[in-house]
C-alpha cells in the first residue's frame, strides 16, 4: 500500500516519475529497500540505529541485496551506534561494506542512494522489520539527506576503534562544555575526580583564594590522602598568608604533595592521570565557594586536548621551579658566602692576633711559644679544611675528583679515628658527650658480631675517612649531652639493586642531640645546606659524591626518641671481591 504524490520531470528524453511517498507493510518496506539497493550504481549510504545490524543480517533478502551491490561495485557506507549487543552483527557487516563507522545515540533510519532516499519506521521489536517507511526521488530531498548523512559521517569513528574501545574496556572519548549554570555539576565532577585519582595529579589553580575553595570542596584531603598512596601531586597557585592554613595541612600530613608558587590566572585546570581534564574559568573570583566562582567549563578525555594541556601545566611547573630552585640558589650563595666569611674571619683573627703578641713581645715568646703554635696551627688548620672542601666541590662539580682505590680493612679505619677523636674528647673541657665514642662491630641496637674480624672494600681509604671524619664531627658537635656510636656490619645489597645478593658493608653513627632541622632535611646532601655560623654546609655534599663515586649510597634520618631524638647518617660500601 502507498500513499504519496508524483511528479513528471523530463531526463534527456525520457520521462521520470517523481514521487514522495509513504509506504506501508514490512513485507513492502523490505521490498523497497532492495529495489533502492538494485538501482544504485554509484553508492549507497545507510545511517541506521542500534537495532538494525542484527535485522540486516536475519533478513537474508536484504543481506543478499548488499552482498549484490557490492559486486556491482557500489560504495556501501554504514554508519550505526555500536554496542554490546550488536557487535557480533556488526564484526560481520564490516567485513561486507566498503566503510564502516560508529556514531553515538543514533535515533532514525535512512537509506540514500545517488537518486533515492528511503527511511523506514524506528522499531526496536527484535527480528521484525518496520511496517512504515517515507520514500522519495525528488532531486531536492534526496541531496538534503546525502547532506545529512555526510555530516554525521564525519562526527562517526571507526568501527574499528568503537569495537577496541569496547572489548578493551576502554572508556570512550568526550568533549563537554558547561555555563555558569551547571556550576554544581561541574563541582560534582572535580569532586570525583579528586576520589579517582591513581597515578597524577596536576593541580593549577587560579588564585590565593581558589586553594581555599578546593579545600572545602574536599579536593585537598582526597588528593593527601592518594599521595600517601604513591600518587604524584603538582599543585600551582599564588600563595600567601591567606591561604597559609591549607599549605601547613599539607605539610603536616605528607611531603608527598608538591605545592610551589604561581600567578594569578583567569582559568583553573585540573588533569588527572593524563587521561582526562577540567578547565575552568573563573567568574567570581572573591567568593567563598568553588560552584559560585566558576563560569564557562570544558570536561573531556579526548588524548589530544589532555595532552596538550599538560604539556601547557609542565611548562608552567618548569618555569616556576626553576624560578624557585635560582632563588634558593641565591640565598643559600648569600648565606655561604656570610658562612665561608665567618669561618675564614674568625681563624685568621686569631692566627694574626697570636702572631702580633708574639712579635711585639718577644720575652714571652720561650714561654708561650708552646700554646702560641697549638692555636696558630687549630686556626691555620681551619682555613685549610674550608679551602680544601671548596677544592672538593669545584673537583665534584667538574668531574675530576679522582679516586686512589686501595684494598683495605674498613674495620682497622674506623678503629683509628674513633681512637684520633678519644684524646681531643677528654681535653676538651666543653665537651659533653662523655668522653667517648662507642663503636659497636654489628648493628646499633648494640648486637655485638665478634665474629667479624675485617671488613674489606676496595675504595680511596684517605676519602672514605674523610667522609666517616665528617659525619664524626657533625655527630660530636650537635650532641650536647648523651653518647655518640659508630656501628659497621655486613649485609645483603638491597632488593633490587644492581648488585642484588651481593654483599655491602654499611656504617651508621648515631647521635643523642637534637635531631635534623626539618628545613634543613629535604636539601641535606645539597651545597650550603647549613643554618648555623658552625660550618660551611659543604661536608655532607662532599661526603655524598665521594660515597656514590664508589658505587655505595648515603641517607640519614631522625631517631624516634624522645628526650633526646638525635639523628644516624649511614652509608653502604660494596665489599672488595673475594
Amino acid at each position: 500500500m502507498y500513499d504519496g504524490a508524483y511528479m513528471h520531470e523530463k531526463d534527456e528524453g525520457k520521462s521520470k516519475i517523481l514521487r514522495t511517498e509513504l509506504v506501508h507493510g514490512s513485507e513492502n518496506v523490505v521490498d523497497f529497500l532492495i529495489q533502492l539497493m538494485h538501482k544504485a550504481k554509484l553508492r549507497i549510504d545507510v545511517c541506521v540505529d542500534h537495532t538494525r545490524p542484527g535485522l540486516c543480517i536475519e533478513i537474508r533478502r536484504l543481506m543478499d541485496a548488499i552482498i549484490d551491490s557490492k559486486k556491482r561495485q557500489v560504495k556501501i557506507r554504514y554508519i550505526t551506534e555500536i554496542t554490546n549487543d550488536n557487535l557480533d552483527y556488526c564484526k560481520e557487516l564490516i567485513s561486507i561494506v566498503d566503510e564502516f563507522r560508529h556514531l553515538d545515540d543514533i535515533k532514525g533510519n535512512f537509506y540514500v542512494s545517488e537518486e533515492e532516499y528511503a527511511a523506514p519506521s524506528t522499531l526496536h521489536e527484535k527480528g521484525k522489520s518496520s511496517d512504515m517507511m517515507i520514500y522519495s526521488n525528488v532531486k531536492e530531498i534526496v541531496e538534503h539527506q546525502q547532506y545529512i548523512f555526510d555530516s554525521f559521517w564525519s562526527k562517526a569513528i571507526t568501527a574499528e576503534q568503537k569495537i577496541k574501545e569496547i572489548e578493551e574496556g576502554i572508556e570512550p572519548e568526550y568533549f563537554e562544555v558547561f555555563t555558569y549554570h551547571d556550576r554544581e555539576r561541574v563541582s560534582q565532577i572535580l569532586f570525583n575526580l579528586s576520589k579517582s585519582v591513581k597515578k597524577e595529579a596536576l593541580i593549577l589553580l587560579p588564585s590565593v583564594k581558589a586553594l581555599i575553595r578546593v579545600d572545602r570542596l574536599g579536593l585537598i584531603d582526597h588528593v593527601i590522602d592518594a599521595s600517601l598512596r604513591g600518587v604524584t601531586v603538582k599543585i600551582i597557585c599564588p600563595l600567601s598568608e591567606e591561604n597559609s592554613k591549607v599549605t601547613r595541612k599539607i605539610n603536616e600530613r605528607t611531603s608527598a604533595v608538591r605545592v610551589i608558587n604561581g600567578n594569578n590566572t583567569p582559568y583553573g585546570m585540573y588533569i588527572i592521570d593524563g587521561e582526562k581534564f577540567l578547565k575552568a574559568e573563573v567568574r567570581e573570583p572573591d567568593t567563598e565557594t568553588f560552584s559560585e566562582a566558576i563560569g564557562f567549563c570544558v570536561y573531556s578525555n579526548s588524548k589530544l586536548s589532555v595532552n596538550s594541556f599538560r604539556s601547557i601545566f609542565e611548562l608552567l611547573w618548569n618555569e616556576r621551579t626553576l624560578n624557585e630552585e635560582l632563588k634558593m640558589a641565591d640565598k643559600m650563595q648569600q648565606e655561604f658566602i656570610n658562612i665561608a666569611a665567618h669561618e675564614l674571619r674568625t681563624p685568621a683573627q686569631s692566627i694574626l692576633g697570636y702572631a702580633d703578641l708574639a712579635k711585639s713581645n718577644p720575652q714571652y715568646m720561650e714561654k708561650e711559644a708552646q700554646s702560641f703554635l697549638e692555636v696558630m696551627y687549630r686556626n691555620a688548620f681551619r682555613i685549610h679544611k674550608l679551602t680544601k672542601d671548596i677544592l672538593d666541590v669545584t673537583r665534584i662539580e667538574g668531574h675530576t675528583l679522582n679516586l686512589d682505590k686501595i684494598r683495605f680493612n674498613l674495620k682497622d679505619l674506623i678503629k683509628s679515628l674513633v681512637d684520633d677523636v678519644q684524646p681531643k674528647l677528654v681535653a676538651d673541657s666543653s665537651n659533653k658527650v662523655g668522653g667517648k665514642v662507642k663503636v659497636v662491630y654489628g648493628s646499633l641496637e648494640d648486637t655485638v658480631d665478634n665474629n667479624i674480624d675485617s671488613i674489606l672494600v676496595q675504595g680511596d681509604r684517605d676519602r672514605i675517612a674523610q667522609v666517616i671524619s665528617n659525619l664524626l664531627d657533625n655527630a660530636l658537635k650537635f650532641t650536647h649531652q648523651g653518647l655518640v656510636s659508630v656501628a659497621v656490619s655486613i649485609k645483603e645489597y638491597e632488593q633490587g639493586q644492581e648488585r642484588e645478593n651481593q654483599k655491602m658493608a654499611v656504617v651508621s653513627i648515631k647521635d643523642s642531640g637534637s635531631g635534623i632541622d626539618p628545613e634543613i632535611f629535604p636539601r641535606l646532601f645539597t651545597k650550603f645546606s647549613s643554618k648555623s655560623f658552625s660550618g660551611t654546609g659543604l661536608g655532607l655534599y662532599i661526603s655524598k659524591n665521594i660515597i656514590e663515586a664508589h658505587g655505595g649510597r648515603i641517607w640519614a634520618k631522625n631517631n624516634n626518641e624522645q628526650k633526646r631524638p638525635g639523628a644516624t647518617f649511614s652509608f653502604t660500601l660494596p665489599l672488595a671481591a673475594t
